[in-house]
């Protein structure tokens, strides 16, 4: 047991509480929470650090992801003065694809209770027909229907035949098992999957946005992930390989400076557009390789072309996305969240390739929940709150039945009768 481990024993474990750990390219944060029986929760532990071993969402070094997450949760058991083992995860690697699945059950004209949705709901069938090379991670029911009419709530209502729309989200099994294994080195239990748009959309997005339609945008460090929310059910998620990390690099290379000097001068000086002051203003820029001595000054104007070739790229990239997708392009409402959209200009970038209304969304405010922890860049964070709330007080027809399914058929059968006898 390594001397981080034993650190961690040190707490007593609390099975009240709640942990969520959001495993990115560009950071590694943990927030712990104490949920309390009138619906709210109050953020107790709070941890987060630069990640390593990641690349574009998926594990490049597993020992220095290893070092970031176990660091990271015992920074949050520390400021909690309690231990945690389950975790909700997020992340947006493994090559995410979201399909709709429709199927009928047939009822037998009875009344409509939990038993009928957990049989309607059961996943089993759809772990059985996975390809060995991607997994189930999610499967969100997104619309009923009673004999072909379509109903938000079917429970207490009469019919013969239920129609379920399921929402499957797999990833590739290998990024999959290898987040497995970095909780278990961790000694962390995984007790959901969530995807990180998801995740942040429900901590972005109103209920009228839910409800009448919305395309959540989450900005990393390594991708960029999306999440259209229609009717209050999310329908469609999606990952783009690029983020802000893959802004940094450019100017790094297209003005041959450190890695390190070119997110400071994002973040200090960077935007997507050019001012008119900008074409005379003039930057420091230390050379690669070079004493402190050795710098160029390159025109403010020239960072900011930089800048706006790679955000137009990702948001046309978005673009071609949800038209192929066939999402409904009624759709026009966007949010904008996470590290990348703070970036200046942007909403504006957005707004003007992606045709749609744009505005940039921040965490729902939650008690005890630092300042620090408050900005875009923990959407997916504080999202993973609410995912575990919502199961744990089963207001979401996730919460029916069991995330785990039973490996063996007679466990199947097992788990059959305790439902149905």
């Amino acid at each position: 047991m390594s001397k981080m481990d034993k650190k961690r024993m040190k707490y007593a474990a609390k099975p009240g509480l709640m942990a969520a750990l959001d495993i990115g390219s560009s950071k590694i944060a943990c927030l712990i929470a104490q949920p309390f029986e009138d619906g709210t929760i109050e953020v107790v532990g709070v941890g987060h650090q630069v990640s390593k071993g990641m690349r574009s969402g998926n594990i490049v070094d597993m020992t220095a992801l290893e070092l970031g997450v176990s660091a990271t949760i015992e920074a949050a058991e520390q400021l909690a003065k309690e231990n945690v083992r389950d975790v909700v995860l997020c992340t947006a690697g493994g090559a995410p694809e979201s399909k709709l699945i429709a199927f009928d059950v047939a009822i037998a004209g009875h009344e409509i209770g939990d038993g009928d949705l957990r049989r309607a709901l059961d996943p089993t069938w759809l772990y059985a027909r996975q390809n060995e090379d991607r997994r189930i991670i999610q499967t969100l029911p997104v619309g009923f229907s009673i004999n072909g009419t379509p109903v938000r709530d079917p429970r207490r209502l009469y019919g013969e035949k239920l129609g379920v729309n399921m929402h499957v989200i797999t990833q590739a099994s290998s990024a999959v098992r290898n987040l497995e294994s970095c909780a278990a080195r961790c000694q962390l239990d995984i007790e959901s999957h969530v995807v990180a748009p998801y995740a942040a959309g429900l901590a972005t997005l109103v209920e009228d946005e839910k409800n009448l339609g919305c395309i959540c945008i989450d900005m990393g460090g390594g991708t960029t992930s999306i999440a259209v929310f229609k009717e209050g059910e999310v329908i469609y998620t999606a990952v783009i390989p690029l983020g802000g990390n893959h802004v940094t690099n450019d100017i790094a290379r297209g003005l041959s400076t450190p890695v390190s000097h070119a997110e400071r001068m994002k973040t200090l000086y960077g935007g997507c557009f050019v001012t008119g002051s900008d074409s005379h203003e003039t930057i420091k820029v230390p050379l690669i390789g070079e004493d402190d001595s050795e710098e160029n000054q390159v025109p403010r104007a020239t960072l900011a072309d930089i800048i706006r070739s790679r955000i137009d790229e990702i948001f046309e990239m978005i673009a071609q996305n949800i038209k192929d997708s066939g999402v409904d392009p009624n759709i026009g409402r966007v949010v904008l969240t996470g590290g990348a959209s703070q970036l200046a200009g942007v909403r504006r970038c957005a707004a003007d390739i992606l045709a749609r209304q744009v505005r940039r969304g921040r965490p729902a405010a939650l008690r005890g929940l630092p300042e620090a922890a408050t900005g875009p860049s923990f959407s997916a964070a504080v999202g993973l709150l609410h995912y575990a709330l919502a199961e744990r007080q089963q207001t979401s027809f996730t919460s029916l039945y069991s995330k785990e399914m039973p490996s063996s058929r007679f466990g199947r059968i097992g788990q059959w009768l305790r439902d149905n006898i």
